[in-house]
C-alpha cells in the first residue's frame, strides 16, 4: 500500500489515495499502521476516495480501528493531499465526510498548499443529538460527577461529540487517568472527546484533549472548534471575533460567525513523508 504521512499541528494520520489504491479491512489496517513501534506511527488512517457529491471523500479511522465521523486537522490535510497530488485543481474545494460535505479554502505557496480554512458547519448543541444524557435540551456549564469529583461540562458536537471542561491548570492535569473516565462515562452513549481548557484571555484559549479511540493527541480540530463555541456560550470570549486555540502541537484560529451560525477553522497542513508498506500478512 502506498501512503503519505501528514500532520496538522501534530495530529498525524496515514493518508491513502483510494483513487488509485483499494484498502481492504481499513479497521485492521488503521490499527496496524498507527502503531508507533511496529507500524508507521499515527493517530489513525484516512482514506481519500472518489465522491459523487463532492470533489473527494474522506473516511477516517482512529488508531483503535473505530471509524470517526469527522477530523478537523485531518480534513485540512485531505485538502492538501488532493491539491498537491492533482486530484483537484482549484483553491476552493468540497470534501464529503460522515458529518456531511465540508467546504475548504486553500492557501497555496510554490504550488503546494500551506494552510487551509475550513467551513466546519454549524455546531450541534441539542443534548440528544450530540448525544449526552441530560434532562436539559442543552448542556452548558452543567455538573457531572466523574471518578467521584464534580466537573462542569459544556457539550458541543462538531460532527464528533465533545465535552468541554474549564480549569486553572491544564499542564499538570493527569489526563491519562481522567480522560478514559470521561470517554466511557455512562452519560455519553457514543463515548466522548474531552477538552480540558484554560482561558488565557478573551481571545486566547489553551487546551489539552483526550480523544475517544485515540487517547491524548497533540491536536484536535473539531475539539478546538467546540471549545471556541463553548467559550462563547459561557461568555468567556468575545462574540464574532477569531479565537486562538493553543494545543500541544500548535495553534488554530477559530471563528464562530453567530449570524451565519457557522464555525470556521484555519490552520496548517504538512506532508511528513511518503512510502510503501506491506500489508499482505493482514490478508492471511
Amino acid at each position: 500500500m502506498k501512503f503519505t504521512k501528514m500532520q496538522g499541528i501534530g495530529n498525524d494520520y496515514v493518508y491513502v489515495d483510494c483513487f488509485q489504491e483499494t484498502v481492504n479491512n481499513p479497521s485492521a489496517v488503521a490499527k496496524f499502521v498507527s502503531d508507533r513501534h511496529f507500524g508507521i506511527g499515527s493517530d489513525g488512517l484516512i482514506l481519500v476516495k472518489p465522491s459523487d457529491v463532492a470533489d473527494c471523500e474522506m473516511d477516517m479511522y482512529n488508531l483503535d480501528g473505530s471509524q470517526g465521523a469527522m477530523c478537523g486537522n485531518g480534513i485540512r490535510c485531505v485538502a492538501k493531499f488532493a491539491y498537491d497530488k492533482g486530484i483537484v485543481h482549484k483553491k476552493n474545494i468540497s470534501v464529503a465526510t460522515k458529518s456531511g460535505i465540508k467546504y475548504l479554502e486553500l492557501t497555496v505557496k510554490n504550488n503546494k498548499v500551506s494552510s487551509v480554512k475550513v467551513n466546519m458547519g454549524s455546531p450541534i448543541l441539542n443534548a440528544k443529538t450530540i448525544p449526552v444524557v441530560s434532562e436539559k435540551e442543552q448542556v452548558i456549564n452543567e455538573p457531572l460527577i466523574v471518578n467521584g469529583k464534580t466537573y462542569h461540562i459544556t457539550a458541543v458536537s462538531m460532527g464528533n461529540p465533545h465535552a468541554i471542561v474549564y480549569m486553572d491548570d491544564v499542564e499538570n492535569l493527569d489526563i491519562a487517568e481522567i480522560g478514559p473516565a470521561f470517554e466511557n462515562h455512562i452519560n455519553f452513549p457514543d463515548r466522548i472527546n474531552t477538552e480540558f481548557v484554560k482561558v488565557i484571555d478573551r481571545h486566547t484559549l489553551q487546551m489539552r484533549v483526550w480523544e475517544r479511540g485515540s487517547g491524548e493527541t497533540l491536536a484536535c480540530g473539531t475539539g478546538a472548534c467546540a471549545v471556541a463555541v463553548a467559550s462563547t456560550l459561557n461568555g468567556l470570549v468575545d462574540e464574532d471575533v477569531p479565537v486562538t486555540v493553543k494545543l500541544l502541537g500548535g495553534d488554530l484560529e477559530i471563528l464562530w460567525n453567530r449570524q451565519e451560525n457557522l464555525v470556521y477553522m484555519t490552520g496548517p497542513a504538512t506532508t511528513v513523508f511518503e512510502g510503501e508498506i506491506d500489508l499482505s500478512f493482514l490478508e492471511k
